[in-house]
């Protein structure tokens, strides 16, 4: 160093403004350099650290994995808060170990869970550590056993079921038949029996102080919750916990607004958006900064056809509505493309029975026990055509004739005989005609031809009845042109039928219409009659569904619209509120039912559509059960047999070949039909990374993919490089 200064003061001016210049070239140089080596010999990973900040609609209610299966809201916190023995995997959609291991027994009928080591409760700390045991297990799907637990939803997924602790750490759950989907069950988040201790289990749905600050075993614990002027803001900070996987996320917040309206005003503090509406052309309402994701649950919509009701039995009237519903039409007005055949979520191209054809439903139909009343009244006239036809007696089967005038009939003594009357007026000889007689009805008085229908009878002296004429009379002019039009429609659909007429003169009964108990021909702009079965009561079907989401009433008014066109009268149920479209599912007091069904991780169609969840409609409201949940009244002992054995199968073939005989016997029976499954669609801003739903079984499986989201990132060296392999490289970039 001492060597160079005196060379430096030794250079002039220029040749010292040369070096600074060469020096510092070298230094940008190698700055460069290592900058190149450093990017191409590390990567990105992502980084712990950072918040996600998530906007929804809806009302914070209890925080508690047994109070939470109608909320989903609440589903959300809860699905972090908590953790089950197993969980979903939305990437394999199947169930894995999440808190314990899992053994299964070959016969499927025991089940045993071993808690992973190193697991505790939100409240440990180092003087009062908390760990999770069998003990808690035990707790949690115990007491939904009890009579008196508050939620018989749940509790009907552990009745029969036998839970044995086996250690500390072990517990058997021992079943009375196999069930393949009993898994899922043990997803449940866990809960503490520490926190419940003295609280009788008919009042655990009213511990609000734990449903205030829970205590869970998941990946996030419960900070505090605030009320703010716009929302319910609940915080969530990482759990420190030993087990698979870890999140990066530092803290998780749960911002939950009265409408969408109002979260839109506080759009800018929010990281994502859960359920983005639509707006009328199906696009999400939310700015473009943010990235949208659409994705559908395990879930249908239909029209559930309430088999209690006379009228509904009727399979031909059932298959007729199914092929007059343009489903099509109505998932382009309500932006669902989703479209689906069958409870189990798939469209069915290959069968003509799930494709709209409006003429096929009126042929379905055409043989029910419903008829157009053109049909009937058409039907009327042929039995009156064919019975005039034959016999002695010829007249015009209408006549125009005033109050007080008579109607002259004539006809063959000789093959009448003496002592034949007409409607009791006895028969003369002809005065002009010899071997005739003649008779005169008059229009008042005994024998006489009322207004309208007349059934005309020749008797013998004995009184048996010789012949039958059915005709009609009228006193007025317009009245008589349209019975007479009437009779020449009868005599075309007569030769259309024989073929006897050109192809393009032809008509069918749905060329007619009724008008004022006449027939005509139909005109465009003529409504569809409402069809009668043969007792003469009117096909009007009432149509119930929920006030929301708002696209049930245009789905239902689109059904109205499209089963007029059918001769189907329908009318609109839509209570005020939730709770009395409740009452009224419960009661089944509907003939048909616009909802939604989710079949949830398992696609487990049996608690919708075995018999065993049929309402039993005794009139007593005690009898009435909420988790009866076949919504058609469906019975079948081939179905029922099928999704037993779909439940307790093991062996994927024969479970295929079940579902593959059930889907078979429901399209025959039409108990449903089946609309849609719903999109939704989740949004999040772009620094937001490593979002990648997968297939969600419930809103809230996003977040069992949490651990792979992260909003910080850090550069870290490949594998085999450090600093000590720059020397190494710099050949490389000579190359």
């Amino acid at each position: 160093m001492l060597g160079i200064l005196p060379l430096v003061r030794s250079m002039t001016k220029w040749e010292r403004i040369a070096l600074a210049v060469l020096v510092l070239f070298f230094a940008v140089s190698f700055v460069v350099l290592l900058r190149k080596f450093y990017v191409e010999n590390t990567m990105l990973v992502p980084s712990p650290g950072g918040t996600y900040i998530e906007g929804s609609v809806g009302e914070l209610q209890q925080l508690n994995p047994w109070f939470t299966v109608t909320n989903d809201v609440n589903r959300d916190v809860v699905s972090l808060v908590f953790a089950g023995l197993l969980k979903y995997n939305p990437a394999t959609k199947k169930i894995e170990e999440d808190l314990a291991t899992m053994e299964v027994t070959s016969d499927g009928l025991i089940y045993r869970l071993k808690l992973k080591e190193g697991l505790f409760w939100h409240d440990s700390t180092e003087d009062d550590p908390h760990p999770v045991t069998a003990d808690d297990v035990i707790y949690t799907f115990g007491v939904t056993q009890d009579s008196q637990f508050p939620n018989t939803l749940l509790q009907q997924n552990f009745r029969g079921v036998e839970i044995e602790k086996i250690d500390d750490r072990t517990v058997r759950f021992r079943l009375e038949e196999p069930y393949s989907f009993f898994p899922s069950n043990l997803t449940l988040g866990l809960l503490p029996k520490r926190s419940f201790e003295g609280v009788p289990i008919n009042r655990l749905n009213e511990t609000f102080d734990f449903s205030l600050d829970p205590v869970g075993a998941g990946p996030y614990k419960l900070r505090s919750i605030v009320q703010t002027e716009l929302s319910t803001e609940v915080t969530l900070e990482r759990f420190p916990r030993t087990i698979e996987p870890l999140y990066k996320l530092d803290r998780v917040v749960m911002r939950i607004f009265p409408d969408y309206q109002t979260l839109l005003t506080d759009l800018r503090n929010l990281d994502g958006v859960r359920r983005v509406p639509r707006n009328k052309d199906g696009e999400p309402l939310v700015p473009r900064r943010f990235e949208a994701i659409t994705y559908t649950l395990p879930q249908y919509v239909a029209l559930f056809l309430n088999l209690d009701r006379a009228m509904l039995k009727d399979e031909n009237l059932r298959l007729g509505l199914q092929l007059g519903t343009n489903k099509q039409e109505i998932g382009d007005a309500i932006k669902e493309p989703m479209l689906v055949d069958t409870p189990l979520l798939e469209i069915d191209v290959s069968d003509w029975r799930y494709h709209y054809d409006a003429e096929a439903a009126q042929g379905a139909l055409f043989v029910s026990n419903w008829n157009l009343p053109e049909k009937l009244r058409l039907q009327r006239l042929l039995e009156q055509r064919e019975a005039n036809d034959v016999g002695m007696l010829k007249i015009e089967p209408t006549i125009l004739l005033d109050t007080g005038a008579v109607l002259t009939l004539t006809g063959s003594m000789q093959r009448l005989g003496t002592g034949a009357a007409v409607n009791g007026i006895a028969v003369k000889r002809h005065p002009t005609h010899t071997g005739s007689w003649i008779v005169q009805l008059p229009t008042r008085g005994t024998g006489s031809l009322r207004l309208g229908e007349n059934l005309i009878r020749l008797t013998q002296r004995n009184g048996n009845i010789v012949d039958s004429f059915y005709l009609w009379r009228t006193t007025n002019i317009d009245e008589f042109k349209r019975a007479r039009e009437e009779q020449r429609l009868v005599q075309l659909f007569l030769d259309s039928r024989a073929g006897t007429i050109p192809a393009e003169k032809r008509i069918m009964v749905q060329n007619l219409t009724l008008e004022r108990g006449m027939l005509r021909t139909r005109l465009s702009t003529d409504p569809v009659s409402i069809r009668k079965n043969d007792a003469g009561d009117a096909l009007n079907l009432r149509l119930l569904t929920s006030p929301s989401p708002e696209k049930y009433r245009q789905v239902a008014e689109m059904i109205q619209k499209q089963w007029a066109a059918l001769g189907v009268q329908v009318t609109i149920d839509i209570p005020a509120s939730e709770g009395d479209f409740e009452q009224k599912l419960i009661r089944r007091d509907y003939d048909v039912l616009l909802f939604g069904q989710s079949l949830l991780d398992n696609l487990d169609s049996f608690p919708y559509w075995h018999s065993s969840n049929v309402q039993k409609l005794t009139g007593k409201r005690e009898d009435l059960r909420r988790d009866a949940y076949n919504l058609a009244h469906y019975s079948s002992f081939k179905a029922d047999a099928l999704l037993e054995t779909i439940r307790s199968t093991s062996k994927e073939k024969e479970r295929q070949d079940a579902l593959g005989e059930l889907r078979t016997i429901l399209k025959n029976d039409v108990p449903a039909i089946f609309l849609y499954s719903p999109l939704y669609t989740y949004a999040h801003q772009e620094n937001i990374l490593g979002i990648n739903p997968g297939s969600l079984s419930l809103h809230s499986d996003r977040f069992l993919t949490l651990h792979q989201w992260y909003v910080k990132e850090e550069r870290v060296f490949k594998a085999g490089k450090s600093w000590f392999s720059f020397v190494g490289w710099l050949p490389s970039i000579i190359r």
